[in-house]
């Protein structure tokens, strides 16, 4: 297994900064106070206009408001929440979740299941197919520290290998058979041909058969929900025949995992017993786009948590200024600025951006600025912490740990 960070070590190497010799914490340039003060996990006094950008920030009422009410729709409808962590990447996040009644995370990465059960959370699954000796082992041996840690399979030779290794390791992992759902990326034939991939799992004497996934990328993000409902449907309901088809076969078939956050209040009604909601805890402009069951444009039952801070660097054109966060940080013309909805955004470069309106109020040079999103999954994976707020205060920082970029997967 690949070493990891701890989080001790990520505060002692990231945020650590030596005291200005003739520092004070009244002088108007103090990046390394602030810098100072986190690492000992002092945030007395730290605002907005403190940090370096472009910085990701989270808004702790609305980030709380919608962690709680997953939870409360999970537990009125009797649909458990596995959460996805690719959004995220955080255990402190992870944590979160499962402290307001997730029975566990789901990873698309190797690294971040690692990072997930290196940190003691239980009940993880890893939602990749661990093809290739590197991931198979790997998956085994996080199997050999948590035995609670599962995995999927759309393949026989990938089910005969996982048994192998089982058997090297001494472990007998869970595996689900990952069922084709309208992604063409990735699953097995449903029906029949599942069927047999499920039995050849129960058959092998290093393996435990766990149930069958299938995720509807698709019907996520289909706009408007009558529209959103029947595509999942269409999706969906193969897999949750599938499972039947199983139990009919004697088969015992725990979990039938799946659904989104576009599709958490559908989901249970087509048969799933899980739901692997992740971006409800943040939210991005794409999501909040594609309407909700009592508005076909606007979807808002999820708060906008998360922003992108960035500070206008150049200003030397009217009605537009250039920012610091370009294609590096994964500005895209889909974000949006919090405030202004009639500010357009625009790429310009590696490490800067533009933002455009045609009237309204000036924005001025050095003044710091707040975006919205798009893609949640490519935002986080370029930075390394959030900033938690409440308001103009920071009261958090919480590690971005289980990137790609900055692990090996």
């Amino acid at each position: 297994m690949i070493e990891r960070m701890t989080r001790r070590d990520f505060v002692a190497a990231g945020f650590a900064a030596p005291l200005a010799a003739a520092a004070t914490t009244s002088r108007p340039f103090r990046y390394a106070e602030t810098e100072a003060k986190i690492a000992r996990r002092d945030f007395n006094g730290i605002t907005k206009d403190d940090l370096g950008t472009p910085a990701m920030c989270v808004e702790k009422s609305l980030f709380d408001q919608n962690l709680k009410k997953m939870s409360e729709h999970c537990k009125s409808t009797g649909i458990d929440l596995r959460a996805h962590c690719k959004v995220h990447k955080s255990v402190d996040v992870a944590k979160r979740q499962v402290g307001l009644g997730a029975l566990g995370i789901i990873t698309a990465t190797v690294a971040e299941a690692e990072l997930m059960v290196g940190a003691g959370i239980k009940n993880v699954l890893y939602s990749s197919q661990p093809a290739g000796k590197n991931k198979i082992w790997r998956g085994v041996m996080l199997v050999k520290k948590d035995p609670t840690f599962m995995m999927v399979a759309d393949d026989p030779n990938t089910v005969d290998l996982l048994d192998e290794a089982a058997a090297s390791a001494g472990v007998k992992p869970v595996v689900l058979i990952d069922l084709y759902a309208g992604l063409t990326r990735a699953g097995h034939a449903t029906g029949e041909p599942g069927l047999e991939l499920a039995k050849r799992i129960d058959s092998k004497k290093h393996l435990k058969f766990g149930g069958v996934m299938g995720y509807s990328g698709g019907a996520s993000h289909t706009k408007g929900f009558e529209a959103r409902k029947a595509k999942s449907i269409r999706d969906v309901a193969p897999v949750v025949e599938t499972a039947q088809l199983c139990k009919k076969a004697g088969l015992n078939v725990p979990i039938i995992t799946g659904g989104s956050t576009g599709t958490y209040n559908i989901d249970k009604e087509i048969g799933l017993t899980e739901l692997q909601a992740g971006s409800y805890v943040f939210m991005d402009t794409l999501y909040m786009g594609v309407g909700g069951k009592d508005d076909d444009k606007v979807y808002s039952d999820w708060q906008p948590a998360l922003t992108v801070l960035t500070t206008v660097i150049s200003k030397n054109h009217k009605n537009q200024v250039t920012i610091d966060c370009g294609n590096k940080a994964m500005l895209r013309p889909t974000d949006k600025m919090k405030g202004r909805t009639d500010v357009a955004v625009e790429n310009q470069g590696a490490e800067y951006g533009i933002l455009r309106w045609s009237q309204g109020e000036e924005l001025g040079l050095g003044q710091k600025v707040e975006l919205y999103c798009s893609n949640l999954d490519m935002s986080t994976n370029a930075y390394d912490r959030y900033y938690v707020t409440e308001g103009d205060r920071v009261v958090d920082v919480w590690p971005i740990m289980g990137r790609s970029g900055a692990v090996q997967r």
